[in-house]
């Protein structure tokens, strides 16, 4: 599973980097290519994990290897420089701007996209539902933990808010992605 998780990582890392690449709607439908893929190759992602699992200390080992591998992709971003980077750079400090409620709100909303997005493929087979979530989550200004992870390598800029700004993204990841389970009869 640790190997799987990091790849699971490296493909979310994949999908943030091209975000950063081409910015707005087209980098927001390029940067579904890393769900989908997660979904296909079948690796274990935090936020399409955290809303069918009971399993919290392996909830957390997925965590742990996907912001690695999203690590790695922030790292290579980083070395290459340039406008990306830059727009890294923005992107954390307007992350860190908001404060640590809209943050937390910010990180429901994605986490609760994204499970919708994932239970709907594993149930009905299929990717639609991941190519309109990932932008819909993006162009809603909502927060995924797992790829702001390459943000915040991308941008190596540390400030002391990072210690509240990511933990309640986590946090707010997980509750968005239990929504459903609370909410709908076990049925579905």
């Amino acid at each position: 599973m640790n190997r799987a998780s990091l790849f699971s990582g490296i493909l979310i890392g994949l999908g943030a980097t091209g975000y950063l690449a081409l910015g707005g709607i087209p980098g927001a439908v390029i940067f579904a290519f890393g769900l989908i893929s997660v979904v296909l190759f079948g690796v274990p992602l935090y936020t399409g994990k955290a809303g069918v699992t009971n399993d919290i200390p392996g909830l957390v080992k997925i965590w742990f290897f996907n912001i690695i591998g999203c690590a790695l992709l922030g790292l290579l971003v980083w070395s290459l420089g340039g406008a990306s980077v830059e727009r890294a750079q923005d992107m954390v400090a307007g992350r860190i701007a908001q404060g640590p409620w809209r943050s937390f709100l910010r990180a429901v909303g994605c986490g609760l996209i994204i499970d919708i997005a994932v239970w709907l493929y594993k149930n009905k087979g299929s990717i639609l539902p991941i190519l309109f979530g990932v932008p819909l989550f993006i162009v809603c200004g909502f927060y995924h933990s797992i790829a702001d992870v390459t943000y915040l390598v991308a941008a190596m800029k540390w400030d002391p808010a990072l210690l509240w700004y990511y933990p309640l993204i986590v946090l707010g990841n997980y509750v968005g992605c239990n929504v459903r389970r609370v909410t709908l009869p076990a049925s579905f």
